[in-house]
């Protein structure tokens, strides 16, 4: 009987957890990454470079934030060129919660952890 109460609630945990992580993609894809779609940003190519300069999901995450909230290109982590290509991003006006759970959803979608193999 424990056995079966057991695997029950851990059902119903990932299931809650499963929607969680859904709700938080499909914020992040409409929130940002429809515009990068849109303006044919390499979204995958920005996470690559705040891996190389800050390594850590933290420190990406800090400066992610400080330059959504105040983007400059003094801040930027792409190189001068790109802004001749791209647009120079505006300010994202969200909530501090929603912003930090659409930061979480994109360091989650492009980790790097989630696409190693191990023979």
């Amino acid at each position: 009987m424990e056995k079966i109460i057991l695997s029950v609630l851990l059902c119903y945990v990932s299931i809650l957890t499963a929607q969680q992580s859904d709700a938080s993609t499909q914020e992040l894809q409409a929130t940002c990454l429809d515009c990068h779609i849109k303006e044919q940003i390499p979204d995958a190519l920005i996470y690559r470079r705040y891996l190389m300069e800050y390594s850590t999901p933290t420190n990406m995450k800090v400066a992610i934030k400080k330059y959504l909230k105040n983007p400059k290109k003094e801040d930027s982590i792409m190189p001068p060129p790109f802004f001749l290509k791209f647009p120079m991003k505006e300010a994202l006006h969200l909530e501090e919660e929603h912003l930090e759970k659409n930061i979480d959803a994109f360091l989650q979608r492009y980790d790097v952890k989630k696409m190693l193999v191990l023979p």
